[in-house]
């Protein structure tokens, strides 16, 4: 995986600094992560390891399997991705059409299919999103709750996080009942554990110790 990464890193450098420098960084970022899920996709990984496929051609399904979906009018599978991905701040909804891959993303598509690089467009997701959250100062909240979030549950928590990490902060949020209540809090490395079920497992260990 590390080295998929170190490979992946200058494409999405390249990428990240288009797209900075030319405020697309979300439409780049839509097509990352729409782009990441076709080439996992088994039948597409196949086709990648055809030989009797031309780079172009790879390049050309893979941008047209993202132009199909994001440009509908219904909530296809992936564009529906983009909207339920935690995170992912948008306005709209997910029938709502979408702009097809722009020229430039297109052309970025074919180089990395000329050097054969597609498979590696999740590193590159994952990479870019580290570009941006540095060059804008972002950083990512995993917060698990026994219960989903109310609006002003969801503002001062993230009003306290931004404040304590100097940084703003994107919420990915997730449910699970198992906590009792309460929530667990993971940023980097960090992990803050403030669930009922957290502190009755501490508990337990100080009593077996």
């Amino acid at each position: 995986m590390a080295e998929l990464s170190t490979l992946a890193r200058p494409y999405a450098k390249a990428a990240f600094d288009y797209a900075h420098e030319n405020s697309v960084i979300g439409e780049w970022e839509d097509f990352l992560l729409i782009a990441s899920s076709v080439v996992s996709d088994s039948a597409f990984e196949h086709m990648l390891d055809n030989p009797a496929i031309t780079a172009q051609q790879k390049a050309k399904a893979l941008v047209s399997i993202y132009d199909e979906q994001v440009t509908s009018t219904e909530a296809t599978a992936l564009k529906s991705l983009l909207f339920s991905a935690q995170g992912h701040n948008r306005g709209g909804q997910a029938n709502d059409p979408l702009p097809a891959a722009s020229t430039q993303i297109q052309n970025f598509v074919h180089q990395l299919a000329e050097q054969e690089r597609l498979s590696l467009l999740p590193q590159v997701y994952e990479q870019f999103r580290l570009y941006r959250a540095e060059a804008l100062k972002q950083i990512d909240a995993y917060v698990t709750s026994a219960y989903p979030l109310q609006e002003a549950q969801r503002n001062l928590l993230k009003l306290r996080l931004e404040k304590n990490f100097n940084a703003s902060v994107i919420l990915h949020e997730d449910v699970d009942p198992s906590l009792i209540a309460g929530a667990t809090i993971k940023i980097g490395d960090k992990l803050i554990d403030d669930s009922v079920r957290g502190k009755l497992k501490q508990l337990k260990t100080q009593l077996t110790a």
